[in-house]
């Protein structure tokens, strides 16, 4: 039986790929898979959102939109990071949950997160590997750096298997947070209640 792990990383490394040639493709049904894969497009969506304020001749109002965009997208990025925990919350290793033992520093959708990243990281490295207007030196360079994210990728999905066998076995529990965040409620970020105010 695949470990639920490594689902989670096929099903990232799948929609990176896929949504770089058609970003209309259908998403899972499977309720869980769908919520990761929904997750995972916000990161998706985010880097190349990010990528958008780096080139060198964009105009300051192509930044300014962009960073609004960003933030918006990163708030949807946090919320369902949030969601990825309650939904794990009901299912099966609820079953488990003991508010009594130990936690990790990082919740199961945090990691869930970080291999997210991990999968749109791999993707990027490898297209540099494929290059041909590179020189060799960038090329074994790149090779060096993918062979070092793909450990990381490894040792992130190692430990979110170990983590969900912990909860299982009643040796842990997955303590659930929210993220909170400021920048973008108007009644806490002081720059946007401040200037309604006026």
């Amino acid at each position: 039986m695949k470990s639920i792990a490594r689902k989670v990383v096929e099903l990232q490394a799948k929609y990176t790929a896929d949504w770089h040639t058609d970003p209309n493709i259908g998403l899972p049904t499977e309720e869980l898979s769908n919520l990761i894969v929904r997750q995972h497009q916000q990161n998706f969506d985010l880097w190349h959102e990010e990528d958008k304020a780096r080139e060198p001749y964009a105009k300051d109002a192509i930044i300014a939109q962009v960073k609004r965009n960003i933030d918006a997208l990163n708030q949807r990025r946090n919320d369902m990071i949030t969601e990825i925990d309650l939904r794990l919350a009901k299912i099966e290793l609820a079953d488990y949950q003991d508010g009594s033992l130990p936690w990790n520093s990082e919740t199961l959708g945090s990691i869930i997160d970080r291999l997210s990243i991990a999968s749109l990281k791999v993707f990027h490295m490898a297209e540099q590997t494929e290059r041909t207007d590179a020189s060799p030196e960038h090329i074994q360079s790149c090779m060096e750096k993918l062979h070092r994210l793909r450990l990381q990728q490894d040792d992130l999905a190692t430990a979110l298997q170990s983590f969900i066998d912990e909860i299982i076995a009643g040796k842990k529990q997955n303590k659930l947070y929210h993220q909170f965040k400021m920048y973008n409620d108007p009644s806490l970020n002081p720059k946007i209640y401040k200037k309604a105010g006026e």
